[in-house]
């Protein structure tokens, strides 16, 4: 079986986020044994896909596990899978995924980027919990809950250099959210291409900071385009791989843009 890793919301190797992609043959075998080759590539997720029936609402079954569980939502594994089903020619144009998120669609684009269409999180308005501040190392301006679909505390910092220089106390912060925190300011200076900055700390899953997360952009489009004023928005996750997320807010869908590289393809044995 063949098995490749792909960087996915950046242009380059090495940079964005790695996520494992399988194409199985024939529906998802057990789910110890997903957990396993989980595990065992070790990023912060793996995607396993499997064709469809033709005729039904979507094309591809999809799947995402982390090292160490099974997650509802995820946006950087969902477009290393569409890149990898576009660039091995096992579909052509947009792939509908049947998720634990519903379908999502995966859209190539011209230029070789590809569109995500999600559901927008719902953001609500919370106090700061107390703890926070120290757990994260800075003082939160907001706080907001994003929804089960996302399952993060959202915090406001004051500044991009706040926000980059955080260095958190990744137990302590397992105790705020079911997946774990997103940290985002403004960006200092938009010139530099992107319009808010943030970072993503997810002890709850066994990610103590992840690459570049576009679930959490489903959260940070509705928060920075009321803001802004605007739809259309350049985010930069501030991760040492960083990668460049593009949003566009359509009420309750938000549409993630990003490219992805294949850096490795090998066999899986077992």
């Amino acid at each position: 079986m063949r098995i490749r890793i792909v960087d996915a919301f950046t242009d380059r190797p090495f940079a964005g986020n790695p996520a494992g992609v399988l194409l199985l043959d024939d529906g998802f075998p057990d789910d110890d044994w997903l957990q396993n080759v989980a595990m065992e590539v070790n990023h912060a997720e793996t995607a396993f896909a499997h064709r469809l029936p033709e005729g039904g609402d979507a094309d591809w079954a999809l799947r995402w596990f982390t090292p160490v569980a099974e997650v509802a939502m995820c946006g950087h594994a969902t477009l290393a899978t569409a890149h990898v089903l576009h660039t091995s020619g096992a579909h052509k144009g947009p792939v509908r995924f049947a998720t634990r998120s519903g379908v999502l669609i995966a859209t190539p684009d011209a230029d070789g980027s590809i569109t995500l269409d999600f559901p927008t999180a719902p953001l609500t308005p919370v106090e700061v919990p107390a703890g926070v501040a120290e757990a994260l190392g800075a003082e939160p301006v907001a706080a907001f809950d994003t929804g089960p679909s996302v399952g993060d505390l959202l915090v406001e910092l004051a500044d991009e250099t706040t926000v980059l220089g955080l260095t958190p106390d990744h137990k302590s912060l397992a105790a705020y959210s079911s997946r774990g925190i997103i940290a985002t300011a403004r960006a200092d200076a938009p010139s530099r291409g992107y319009d808010f900055v943030s970072r993503c700390f997810f002890p709850n899953v066994g990610i103590d900071e992840d690459p570049v997360t576009g679930s959490a952009h489903t959260a940070l489009a509705p928060h920075w385009s009321a803001r802004l004023g605007r739809e259309d928005l350049i985010g930069l996750q501030a991760s040492r791989r960083t990668g460049l997320v593009r949003t566009v807010l359509r009420g309750e869908r938000t549409l993630l843009t990003g490219r992805a590289v294949t850096t490795i393809e090998g066999r899986l044995l077992s």
